[in-house]
């Protein structure tokens, strides 16, 4: 299991629906090595605590097995930029990952990486920013159906990341994974 990008961003305007938001979802790879903190990767930032941050979701995560998908999809509408490569950090995660999908991560297990640890924490829900990101009104949708939300990960050790760490998973009670507490809450909504 590996890093393969470490994406942060800055909070920025965002038009969704037509209406000027504020959001960090815009987020770019960087290099070198990145402090981790309780709250997330140092240059990182979230414009509204109410969903996304906090010690809960300080970090998160998306596997990159899922970017082809997203790129064919982007390809068959036919977005302004469908033909380039869908850049790291697309989905808005901090961390684009290999190895290690939705039905594989736990609630409680831990990603053990050479200078930090964090913990898989909760799945993440889509919003309409998602679908003003990706250039079209059914991408929330899209993943909800997929199940391809990615995690976030809570602070265990402080410390610093880089991509292309390797990292490896600590098992904790493994009582349910994202894949399953992702679908039961789709469901509802």
């Amino acid at each position: 299991m590996q890093v393969i990008s470490l994406n942060v961003a800055p909070i920025e305007t965002l038009i969704v629906g037509g209406k000027s938001q504020r959001s960090a979802i815009r987020k770019r790879p960087v290099r070198g090595d990145v402090a981790v903190a309780p709250l997330g990767l140092q240059g990182d930032q979230q414009a509204d605590p109410r969903y996304h941050g906090g010690q809960a979701k300080a970090v998160y995560a998306y596997p990159s097995e899922h970017y082809p998908f997203w790129q064919t999809v982007r390809a068959q509408a036919q977005l302004a930029d469908w033909g380039g490569p869908l850049p790291w950090g697309a989905m808005g995660e901090n961390l684009s990952i290999e190895g290690l999908l939705e039905s594989q991560a736990w609630i409680g297990d831990v990603l053990v990486f050479p200078d930090c640890e964090l913990a898989i924490s909760e799945p993440r829900y889509p919003c309409n920013k998602f679908n003003a990101v990706m250039g079209f009104n059914q991408a929330s949708k899209m993943m909800v159906q997929s199940g391809w939300c990615g995690f976030y990960l809570a602070v265990r050790q402080p410390g610093t990341l880089a991509a292309g760490q390797t990292f490896e998973l600590r098992p904790g009670p493994r009582e349910v994974t994202i894949a399953e507490v992702f679908r039961a809450k789709a469901k509802k909504t």
